[in-house]
């Protein structure tokens, strides 16, 4: 027995076991007939056992030796059953159809995906293009407002501050004209040392007024504000050329005309009845329109404050031609900060369509490396380890049953060399993967 080689360890042909000759029951052949063949390979294996244990004398170190050739052999029985191959990678297989399905899926949803970058990247370039343009434009408009399309005047803005700049002195004028005029029609007392100049324009109208008295004061400190307001509604009927608008229009024109007559004809009177003699006639209207200084005083007021009107209604109009441009630049920043907003929210949708995108590759390699293992699989193997340690027990049970039967050694002794064989089919067990908590699990090994 210690001549046997190493080779004839892992020879794991079926022969004969060689054991006492008995008288076979009449029955055997057909036992042996009927017998399935899960029944006969359990059968060969459990002989194979035997026999293999007695060329060693049951020898546990040699066992462990003996059931890795039994796992090889185990293996190469497995592979050879196609069928049974089949059968246990058909999940494997429907897994692998499943997984290329997603994989489809998962490229048309990340080329959708990259598809709606383009066109977002696409849209914030086109607004940031916009956003230049529009910039452009409100830099332009006061200087080219036809060319955008905008009903202004070039150059209003330099127009505006001229006429501006006419109606402060005019203003002035005015309030200082109608301050004396009034305050010498209706307050002041002439001498005989007056001149018609002193009598119209009095340096000091304006304190003589507040010293007479509040209302003196108030009637000579307000009542140029009148014309003012006069030659404002000048303006305001002067937008919308209607003739109802054009009627009041004259109307002021004939107010106005009438109180600086009035202002004239006082004054005139005053100083027509400081130089009466007893053979002049009273003071009446047609003496007034025979007077040079009743026209002067009418015109220094009537003439004056038509011009303030006219140059009152050119400035506002040419404000209004400038607000034009700058409401048609205050369109342009809103658009630009409309179109802001915009870009914002896309980039928004930007970085999440970025996330998708690396969520969707990262899943895609995932699932390919999946596919990959499965191909691994379905192109190698299957080894079900619950049927291999069904037929390892029946090649140790035979190990065993040659050391009960045959060896000849103490009861202490055998049973110590069976505890050390069934240690050794254990350990084996564990290495190959086939243990009693995974003895449901497949063993995958690719030849």
């Amino acid at each position: 027995m210690d001549t046997i080689s190493i080779k004839n360890l892992f020879k794991l042909k079926s022969v004969p076991i060689e054991t006492p000759k008995q008288e076979a029951p009449k029955d055997t052949d057909s036992k042996v007939e009927t017998e399935s063949p899960e029944e006969s390979r359990k059968r060969t294996y459990h002989e194979a056992g035997y026999r293999d244990s007695s060329r060693t004398n049951g020898n546990h170190s040699t066992l462990s030796i003996c059931l890795d050739a039994v796992y090889s052999k185990f293996q190469n029985e497995e592979k050879e059953m196609v069928e049974k191959q089949q059968k246990l990678k058909e999940s494997y297989i429907n897994e692998q159809k499943n997984r290329e399905t997603e994989i489809k899926a998962l490229t048309v949803s990340q080329e959708t995906k990259e598809e709606q970058l383009k066109n977002k990247n696409k849209e914030v370039e086109n607004h940031q293009n916009t956003i230049e343009a529009l910039k452009a434009e409100i830099l332009d408009l006061p200087r080219n407002p036809e060319k955008h399309n905008v009903k202004a005047t070039k150059g209003a803005s330099t127009k505006f501050w001229i006429g501006a700049f006419l109606l402060i002195p005019i203003s002035l004028y005015l309030i200082t004209f109608y301050i004396s005029t009034s305050y010498s029609a209706f307050f002041k007392s002439f001498d005989a040392k007056s001149t018609v100049i002193q009598s119209v324009l009095d340096a000091q109208a304006f304190s003589k007024a507040w010293n007479a008295g509040a209302i003196e004061g108030a009637f000579v400190t307000l009542i140029p504000f009148v014309f003012l307001g006069l030659g404002f509604l000048i303006h305001m009927f002067s937008e919308n050329k209607t003739t109802a608008n054009y009627i009041k229009l004259g109307l002021l024109f004939v107010v106005t005309f009438v109180f600086d007559s009035i202002l004239a004809y006082e004054i005139e009177s005053k100083l027509y009845e400081l130089n009466k003699t007893f053979n002049s006639p009273d003071f009446k209207i047609k003496i007034a329109f025979t007077k040079i200084q009743f026209w002067g005083i009418i015109f220094a007021g009537f003439i004056v404050y038509i011009i303030w009107g006219l140059v009152f209604d050119f400035v506002m109009k040419e404000h209004k031609e400038k607000d034009k441009i700058k409401n048609e630049q205050e369109i342009r920043q809103k658009n630009v900060l409309f179109l802001l907003e915009k870009i914002n929210v896309l980039k928004k949708e930007i970085e999440e369509i970025l996330g998708n995108i690396g969520t969707t590759k990262e899943l895609i390699i995932k699932t390919r490396g999946r596919i990959e293992e499965l191909q691994n699989i379905i192109d190698g193997v299957i080894i079900p380890t619950k049927d291999y340690k069904l037929y390892a027990s029946e090649y140790v049970q035979g190990w065993i049953t040659f050391i009960g039967e045959k060896i000849a050694v103490s009861k202490t002794e055998k049973q110590t060399m069976i505890e050390s064989c069934i240690e050794t089919y254990n350990i084996n067990l564990e290495t190959v993967g086939a243990n009693s908590d995974n003895q449901n699990l497949v063993y995958l090994s690719s030849l």
